[in-house]
């Protein structure tokens, strides 16, 4: 199964961002439910660790990534630092107690998952949060910095999408499943807001836009809203780009605002998040008045797309104060 929406991966999965803000209802609800039956439902510390495959990629990690941050590590027989760190990421697994789940991909035996994440070399480690995909670390890396990772992971699951986690059980069975959620009721905005990601769905990047404002309109303040309305924009933005010329006209006028803006526009569609905004923070640098306050004001829309919490955009927001003052 393909995972959505991965040419934005590291930006935002907008199928998903819905069943983000439902995460932590339904992990509260499911956390209840097993105590109401004495830890009935709860996972075993061996239910932390799992082997996935492309057919169960859907349901082993997109939906489970909405009740928890899942860790995938993609690693082979033949590769030797992969002995190194598995064990590492295993130990961890259990030592976090279903603060995340780990995902182990053969990708010899999963090619099109090998691709689909863009993975050059092995080991690679991402992580799947509320159906958005994340790049962590490739190649060995030490304890310390993997403990780091994986904490700053956890952060932005709890706090951007209300990921709680697993409840874990000593005594629970292999195996055992996790009662079901109820249904959350359907909120005053759902269809109009289906109708968006229907819409993004289909390539009508313009009814998108216009389904998001109009729910904007009349609730202000509704996150999957404005999260859809900004990646909406910045699709259409670059939907009759021509790259090549774009990135061109990038290198030869650095100086230049709207080709710079345009160029990291390019960079966020296609992941690259750091490049994007380090190639704004940098003409923040070089540009004044207008010019400046244009660069300044895409890269603060930038931003929405990612997401406020996430650790890039908190880097990004003080190398930009650096800059400007």
């Amino acid at each position: 199964m393909q995972p959505r929406n991965m040419s934005m991966s590291g930006v935002v999965d907008l199928a998903a961002v819905k069943q983000a803000q439902e995460a932590k209802t339904k992990a509260e609800q499911a956390r209840a439910e097993a105590a109401r039956h004495g830890g009935a439902g709860a996972v075993s510390p061996a239910d932390l660790v799992i082997d996935v495959d492309e057919a169960g990629f859907e349901s082993d990690v997109l939906q489970r990534s909405t009740e928890v941050p899942v860790v995938i590590d993609f690693w082979a027989e033949w590769c030797e630092p992969c002995k190194q760190l598995s064990p590492v990421l295993e130990r961890l697994a259990v030592e976090y107690n279903g603060r995340f789940l780990l995902a182990r991909v053969d990708v010899d035996a999963n090619q099109m998952l090998m691709q689909q994440f863009g993975v050059q070399g092995i080991p690679a480690v991402f992580a799947v949060v509320a159906g958005q995909a994340l790049p962590l670390f490739q190649g060995a890396a030490g304890e310390a910095q993997i403990r780091q990772t994986l904490d700053q992971l956890v952060q932005v699951g709890e706090e951007r999408f209300g990921l709680t986690g697993l409840v874990v059980d000593p005594e629970a069975e292999p195996g055992a499943a996790q009662p079901a959620a109820p249904e959350r009721p359907a909120g005053p905005h759902d269809a109009a807001l289906d109708a968006a990601v229907q819409a993004m769905d289909a390539g009508d990047l313009g009814g998108a836009v216009q389904a998001y404002k109009n729910v904007l309109a009349e609730d202000p303040g509704n996150t999957e809203a404005k999260l859809g309305l900004a990646q909406a924009e910045l699709l259409q933005r670059v939907q009759n780009a021509d790259p090549q010329q774009v990135r061109q006209e990038a290198a030869d006028k650095p100086g230049d605002a709207q080709a710079q803006i345009a160029a990291a526009d390019l960079d966020l569609v296609g992941g690259h998040v750091e490049d994007a905004f380090g190639r704004l923070i940098d003409a923040v640098r070089v540009t004044a008045g207008d010019d400046r306050n244009a660069v300044r004001l895409r890269l603060l829309e930038l931003f929405e797309v990612v997401g406020a919490d996430d650790p890039r955009v908190t880097a990004a927001r003080r190398a930009l104060a650096r800059a400007l003052f």
